[in-house]
C-alpha cells in the first residue's frame, strides 16, 4: 500500500486491529511458514509476525525464539508502525538514540539489528509488523528488502482472508440459529393451533347434542364462538404462511395495534374454563409490535396460566406499562406455582417439570424456551416470580 495513505488515528487503529480477532489466537502454519521464509531469505535467525495494541506487542508467529510478547513501550515495532516508512531498518540500535537505552538492547536480549515492515491493512491502518532481528549486525540487500516487503503483503492478505472467513462463519452461525428459532417457533405455533381447534371440536360436539334434542338459544352462542375461533385460526395460519415465505418478517414487520383488542383475539383462541377469569389492563394502549410474535408469546403464557391452575376460582391478570425503551407485561395467575429452583430452568430447551395440567397432559418443554428466544431476538427478556401453591407472575419486556 502507498505509505501516503497510512491512517494514524490510534483509537481507530485499535478498533481495526480488534476486528480481526487475532490477538492471543493460536498458532497457524501459514503464518509460521512466512516467518521461516523471512528468516531464510534475510539470513537472520529470528523472524516475527507481531500485532500491537495499546499495551502489548504480541507475536502471532515467532521463528527462532520462544518469546511470545513484549511491552509496547519497549518494542522496536511500535516505532516501525508509527514511522510512516514502508520498512524500518536499524543497523545498530546501540548507536541510535531511540534505542540505545532500551532494555532490549542493553539487557540479555542484546538486539544488535532490526528490520521491520509495517502490516498495513486495506483501510490504511498499521496493525503490526513482519520483522527480523539478531544479536549481530547485518546489512540487507535490495533484493532481501523487497522480499521482506512482499512477505509482509502476504501476511496482510492472510489476515484479511482470515477475517472474511470468520465473518462468514459468524453469519453462517447466525443463519443456523435463525433456522433453529424458526423451527422452534413453527413447532410452538403448531402446538398452539390445537387450542382453537379444540374449541371448535368441543363447541361442535355440544352443538350436535343440543340439535339432536331441540333448538334453543344457546345454539346461536355456540355457533358464534365456533365461527370466531375458526376465523382466528385461519388468520393465524395465513400469517404463518406469510412468514414461512420470508422469515425475516417475523422480526421486522411491525404494526400499530390496540392492546386489549389483540389480547381479546388471543383469548378467543384459547379454551377458557368457566371458573377462570381473565383480567385485562384497565386502560387501553396502542402498541407498535410484530403481531404474530406478540400473539405467540401471549398465547403461550395465557395457555400455561390456565392449564396449570387448580383453584376453584382461578384468575389470570394481564398488566401493562411502558417506558421510553420497552413495553413491559405481567401475566399473573393463582395457579399451582413453580418452585424457585426451576425459575431459570423452565426457559431452557425441552425442559419440563413433569407436571400434568388440568387436562391430564404434560408440557412439551418447547413453549417457554421459544418465548425467551423470540424476546431475545427482539432485545427483550422474560423472567418469573412464583410461590408454589399460590401462583406465578411472568415478567416480559419487549423492545420498542
Amino acid at each position: 500500500m502507498d505509505q501516503s495513505l497510512l491512517r494514524t488515528n490510534e483509537e481507530d487503529r485499535l478498533a481495526a486491529l480488534h476486528s480481526y480477532d487475532i490477538f492471543d489466537s493460536g498458532e497457524e502454519k501459514d503464518f509460521d511458514a512466512l516467518t521461516s521464509l523471512a528468516s531464510a531469505i534475510c539470513q537472520i535467525p529470528i523472524a516475527l509476525i507481531t500485532f500491537i495494541d495499546d499495551k502489548r506487542q504480541w507475536f502471532k508467529s515467532h521463528h527462532g525464539t520462544e518469546v511470545t510478547e513484549n511491552l509496547r513501550e519497549l518494542s522496536f515495532c511500535t516505532h516501525a508502525i508509527e514511522s510512516g516508512e514502508d520498512i524500518m531498518v536499524i543497523p545498530d540500535p546501540s548507536r541510535d538514540e531511540r534505542f540505545a537505552n532500551n532494555p532490549m538492547v542493553t539487557g540479555p536480549t542484546k538486539v544488535a539489528f532490526y528490520a521491520g515492515v509495517p502490516l498495513i491493512n486495506e483501510d490504511g491502518y498499521a496493525l503490526g509488523t513482519l520483522c527480523v532481528l539478531d544479536q549481530q549486525t547485518h546489512t540487507l540487500s535490495i533484493q532481501q528488502i523487497e522480499a521482506l516487503k512482499t512477505l509482509a503483503k502476504q501476511v496482510v492478505d492472510k489476515i484479511e482472508l482470515r477475517r472474511k472467513v470468520l465473518t462468514l462463519e459468524k453469519a453462517n452461525q447466525e443463519l443456523l440459529n435463525s433456522n433453529v428459532l424458526i423451527q422452534k417457533f413453527a413447532s410452538m405455533a403448531a402446538h398452539d393451533i390445537k387450542n382453537p381447534l379444540s374449541t371448535i371440536m368441543l363447541t361442535s360436539q355440544a352443538l350436535k347434542i343440543r340439535l339432536d334434542k331441540m333448538q334453543n338459544e344457546g345454539c346461536q352462542r355456540l355457533v358464534d364462538l365456533n365461527i370466531t375461533s375458526t376465523k382466528n385460526l385461519l388468520g393465524l395460519v395465513d400469517e404463518m404462511l406469510e412468514y414461512s415465505k420470508s422469515p425475516s418478517l417475523l422480526i421486522t414487520k411491525k404494526q400499530q395495534v390496540d392492546l386489549n383488542s389483540l389480547l381479546r383475539k388471543v383469548i378467543a383462541m384459547v379454551a377458557v374454563p368457566e371458573n377462570i377469569e381473565i383480567i385485562l389492563p384497565e386502560e387501553n394502549h396502542s402498541l407498535y409490535v410484530s403481531i404474530i410474535v406478540f400473539e405467540q408469546i401471549m398465547l403461550n403464557l395465557l395457555s400455561n396460566a390456565i392449564r396449570y391452575n387448580n383453584k376453584e376460582q382461578g384468575y389470570v391478570k394481564i398488566a401493562f406499562e411502558q417506558d421510553e425503551e420497552f413495553y413491559r407485561f405481567e401475566v399473573e395467575d393463582n395457579g399451582i406455582g413453580i418452585a424457585e429452583q426451576y425459575h431459570e430452568k423452565i426457559f431452557g430447551n425441552n425442559f419440563t417439570l413433569k407436571t400434568t395440567d388440568r387436562y391430564n397432559d404434560k408440557g412439551s418443554g418447547i413453549g417457554l424456551s421459544t418465548v425467551k428466544d423470540l424476546l431475545g431476538v427482539l432485545n427483550g427478556n422474560i423472567s418469573v416470580r412464583s410461590v408454589p401453591g399460590e401462583g406465578a407472575t411472568f415478567f416480559a419486556t419487549l423492545k420498542k
